[in-house]
């Protein structure tokens, strides 16, 4: 009997260190990149614990299928799941595995699949999807065109005014000239003279001497 107890004392103890080396439960799970038939579900480790892989429970809620996920030698921090049911209710709870066994698993986290014409939300992930990435790149071109087009009716209305300024120019120049070989010249004119031809000399009236006796 004493036996006994001391066999009991002893497993005891070991279920107590193994409990005391377990790592630390995952924290912050969430579930992104949510789609009809995958999502990624990502979590954090606390510092301090070497954790060499993780365990995955994945559960649909209406119990029709169950699915345990485990992976060792990996310090990667996120998963994603494959095969799910379109428009479905899914469970999740994430393990760490340490040297000295497996934490207890993290708080459950709910999520539900999309359907195949729902699109992303707003406040999942969008890191990676094609359709996102081939809208940004388009709206990239459409902005470089715009400002090759503005560049280019900024130019063109240079040239136009350079031309009109010139075309001025040139038109002053040309009624400057026109104006100047209409005009005679005062240096080549001759005077005119006055009506009745050319000047006529007076002539002296005869004197008259009167001599009184």
């Amino acid at each position: 009997m004493a036996l006994g107890g001391a066999s009991l004392l002893l497993l005891a103890g070991h279920l107590c260190l193994a409990r005391a080396n377990r790592p630390p439960s995952p924290v912050n799970v969430t579930v992104t990149q949510l789609k009809a038939n995958s999502a990624t579900v990502s979590w954090d480790v606390p510092e301090g614990d070497v954790i060499i892989g993780y365990a995955i429970l994945q559960q649909r809620q209406d119990g029709q299928m169950q699915r345990f996920i485990r992976e060792v030698n990996t310090t990667n921090r996120a998963c994603v799941l494959w095969d799910l049911a379109e428009d479905a209710d899914y469970v999740i709870q994430v393990q760490s595995i340490g040297l000295h066994g497996e934490s207890q698993a993290s708080k459950r986290v709910h999520f539900r699949t999309l359907k195949e014409t729902d699109r992303l939300p707003s406040n999942s992930s969008n890191q990676g999807d094609i359709t996102v990435e081939g809208l940004d790149k388009e709206r990239q071109l459409q902005t470089g065109e715009i400002i090759i087009i503005v560049a280019v009716l900024l130019m063109w209305a240079a040239v136009i005014a350079l031309f009109c300024r010139q075309y001025d120019i040139i038109k002053d120049n040309d009624s400057n000239n026109a104006k100047e070989k209409a005009k005679p010249s005062s240096e080549h004119s001759t005077p005119e003279r006055p009506a009745g031809g050319l000047l006529r000399s007076k002539k002296k009236s005869p004197s008259v001497n009167i001599i009184e006796v």
